[in-house]
């Protein structure tokens, strides 16, 4: 049988943690089954299996699409100018809310609460979108010293702030899980008063 190429087969995972990811969104983590991430994607038993041996695995390579695609289009807009702190919570917020499986966000995350291997897959994951806020708002900082405490170390500020911004996304995702009232927008409105 011959080789696919590292592109192929690169295409075919994303075709699957696609096709998880669909999964997720519909039923959550929990409620959906490798059965049907199998039928939802199209491809063998043997197939999927090839590439994650779990849903677990599956689950780790979903959060590292969803966050690495986040992770770009953060990188894109500090290319262009420095983002500050709103800037940055509500373009990632926007990508969550467009692309991520929101109420399994949450239940992975409860899950992760007694479950340590779970909570250092997230961890991992989450590590990587750390350095990448925190690079973005060090230039930010140096831009707008006025906007820091005086005398701060943009470095340091971005460092210290960088938790309180992650934090605004798991608000925004438990509330549009458990409020059936949840106004997604003034949400991302308040994000902007509380951040100007």
């Amino acid at each position: 049988m011959p080789k696919i190429s590292d592109s192929r087969r690169e295409e075919r995972r994303r075709s699957i943690l696609e096709a998880a990811l669909r999964c997720f969104i519909r039923t959550g983590y929990q409620q959906t089954s490798m059965a049907d991430i199998i039928a939802e994607s199209g491809l063998s038993t043997g197939a999927i299996y090839n590439y994650f041996p779990s849903k677990r695995e599956l689950i780790r390579g979903v959060a590292a699409l969803v966050i690495g695609d986040r992770q770009i289009e953060l990188a894109s807009a500090a290319s262009d100018h420095p983002v500050g702190p709103a800037e940055i919570a509500t373009l990632l917020i926007e990508g969550v809310r467009a692309h991520a499986p929101v109420q399994a966000l949450v239940q992975v995350w409860s899950e992760a609460t007694v479950d340590t291997e779970l909570r250092g897959l997230i961890q991992e994951t989450i590590g990587g979108m750390r350095e990448t806020i925190a690079g973005a708002l060090e230039p930010w900082g140096r831009t707008h010293p006025e906007r820091l405490p005086d005398g701060a170390d943009p470095a340091e500020w971005a460092r210290e702030v960088t938790p309180v911004v992650l934090a605004l996304i798991p608000g925004f995702a438990l509330q549009r899980t458990m409020f059936d009232d949840f106004d997604e927008e003034r949400y991302l409105t308040g994000v902007g008063v509380l951040l100007p």
